[in-house]
């Protein structure tokens, strides 16, 4: 029996395992079988996070566990998006997250830009996750037939900043595509720091003392994910408490390699060469590998981006341009990590009230402001992060990783209280894509051999919309109140009954309904039960707003309940909220991912 880390990446997934024992777990990384053209296959330690979704015409894909299919994923899918952009599914994790959308809609590719004569049947990103999970899971077992997926204790990890809704629709996705039932979600940026526990060892105390703040930056393909951990002493011993969270931030790889096309698509344009839709989906793909190979160890001084011509002749020439190491460093570090001030806040900055629908990338790049901002809305004054650990595929390239480094240096001399305390970073392990992966194995190890765990509970608090009682006004809707029915840092395993004496609260039972949730990463006083009657943009989020019909309560005929919440963190880290009659035994439980009706 085995011990699972999966890390369901935005550009590559990864699986990590140790054998259950209680002895110190020997992390290893699962080779995970896929093609790697069209009919070859072999191991390698990540699964792109890729999907080509094959034509009616195309040959099929064959994998030992299935035959036949009309779909590849992972390193063959990458391959082909070079040259058929418009039928590869990527960035499914980042649609997972964005609730402006239904995530079982087929959306995916995304203004694929397709062909008039081609027909492709996308899908959705809950269905691309299954897919990513289920083809490792199935690699799994064919190479551990005595040994199934479902039968060991797996742990997913999730961003920090994932809200419920996010979560429920990533934890559906798995148990479809086979994960056990009872597996654990973990914070991501919580697995890094498992992996540096893992390498360092019990001398982890030597490097960490009481009060020190430890700053995880991750900044992987899609997102940046911040968290702040706090080391404290109990009866004598110290241990690690996850203090703050960031946002969802849209601002990552992914965006550095749209950075890299742009740059390359005005040296075609010096050249007098005009990419239309599907050559520039190709040149992403393309501008991702350039941007890759000049930013790795020993990288060449240039790069040669090759695009497939377009044209009525047969054979329509390539078109080519060259792009230079130092160029794309200047563009990367000037862009995404540019030197600013530890009062500094990203600039929100629009040409237009209209903009195209898509994901919500962040209008500044600036991942050095958004972390300046973060600090500052999770920070008191005279307090800042004594060390970093770093973690993320971007942070792979050691100028990058430089670069962040000196400017959160620079702020930590600004602002800690005493000017002699110096700021320290933290190695990692030595392949940022696989740490993840290898801190979860290393949390499911220590969750049943007790070895340091994290502690800090839920990184958000949840609230309610509760529509108050009144008067009805032509053309002016009734106020609506929110009510916490989740404080932040709410432990797993622990439940509560939410109070409710400013008011009685009635549950619409009978048709369907709205209901509007909301959440803060910031608001770190609220209790279960404190009611607020306005706030700011910037201190409530809403969440999936749930449409659905809650059957009535017995035989009653009131269209309100009188209900109280009872809030409930299970021990898989999933937040349940349960609505209960005052008058009757009769709960409902509010689920917060959305789906039609059947």
């Amino acid at each position: 029996m085995y011990y699972i880390g999966i890390d369901l990446g935005t550009t590559n997934c990864v699986l990590a395992y140790t054998e259950q024992s209680d002895e110190s777990p020997d992390l290893k990384l699962f080779l995970i079988d896929q093609l790697v053209d069209a009919s070859t296959i072999e191991g390698r330690t990540s699964l792109p996070s890729f999907i080509y979704l094959a034509s009616e015409t195309s040959d099929v894909y064959s994998l030992p566990w299935a035959k036949d299919r009309d779909y590849a994923v992972g390193t063959w899918a990458t391959r082909l998006s070079d040259s058929q952009p418009h039928r590869v599914v990527d960035k499914a994790k980042s649609w997972l997250c964005y609730n402006r959308v239904d995530r079982h809609d087929a959306l995916l590719p995304f203004n694929s830009g397709q062909e008039p004569d081609e027909n492709i049947v996308k899908i959705s990103p809950v269905e691309a996750s299954r897919r990513y999970l289920e083809h490792m899971a199935s690699a799994w077992n064919y190479a551990h037939p005595e040994a199934p997926l479902s039968e060991q204790t797996v742990v997913l990890t999730v961003p920090a900043s994932f809200d419920a809704a996010a979560r429920e629709l990533t934890r559906e996705a798995a148990l479809a595509a086979g994960l056990p039932e009872n597996f654990t979600l973990l914070e991501e940026p919580q697995a890094a720091v498992y992996a540096w526990l893992a390498k360092t060892g019990d001398k982890w105390r030597k490097q960490l003392n009481e009060d020190d703040v430890l700053l995880v930056c991750d900044v992987g393909g899609g997102t940046s994910d911040f968290s702040l951990v706090n080391v404290e002493q109990e009866n004598g011993e110290l241990f690690l408490n996850r203090l703050a969270v960031g946002n969802h931030l849209l601002v990552g790889g992914d965006n550095m390699d749209l950075a890299t096309a742009y740059f390359a698509s005005q040296k075609f344009a010096e050249k007098g060469v005009t990419l239309d839709p599907w050559q520039n989906a190709a040149l992403q793909h393309a501008a991702r590998n350039a941007k890759e190979r000049l930013l790795s160890d020993n990288a060449p001084k240039s790069h040669t981006i090759v695009i497939a011509g377009r044209g009525r002749k047969l054979f329509a020439s390539n078109v080519s341009v060259e792009v230079t190491k130092d160029e794309i460093l200047n563009l990367l570090q000037e862009g995404f990590f540019p030197q600013c001030a530890s009062t500094d806040r990203p600039q929100r900055n629009r040409l237009s009230g209209f903009r195209q629908l898509g994901l919500p990338y962040e209008s500044d790049a600036a991942i050095t402001r958004h972390l300046s901002a973060f600090l500052q809305d999770h920070l008191s004054d005279g307090t800042f992060p004594t060390h970093v650990l770093f973690n993320g595929g971007v942070f792979k390239s050691q100028v990058l990783k430089n670069r962040m480094f000196d400017t959160i240096a620079s702020w930590s001399s600004q602002n800690r209280e005493s000017s002699e305390a110096n700021f320290n970073l933290l190695e990692a392990q030595s392949d940022l894509d696989n740490s993840v992966a290898l801190g979860a194995a290393y949390y499911a190890w220590a969750k049943d051999n007790g070895g340091i765990r994290i502690k800090g509970g839920t990184g958000r608090s949840y609230y309610v919309g509760i529509e108050t009682a009144g008067l009805a006004l032509p053309g002016m809707p009734r106020p609506m109140n929110a009510l916490c029915v989740a404080p932040m840092g709410m432990e797993e395993g622990t439940e509560t009954d939410v109070p409710s004496t400013a008011m009685e609260i009635g549950l619409a039972v009978g048709q369907q309904e709205k209901f509007r949730i909301f959440s803060s990463s910031t608001r770190k006083e609220d209790k279960p039960g404190t009611l607020l009657t306005h706030w700011s943009p910037d201190e409530l989020e809403e969440t999936d707003s749930l449409e659905t019909t809650l059957a009535p309560a017995g035989d009653a005929q009131d269209d309100f309940v009188p209900i109280q919440f009872h809030s409930v963190v299970t021990e898989l880290g999933m937040f349940e909220l349960w609505c209960q009659s005052v008058n009757s035994p009769d709960k409902w439980k509010l689920e917060f991912s959305v789906r039609e009706e059947e």
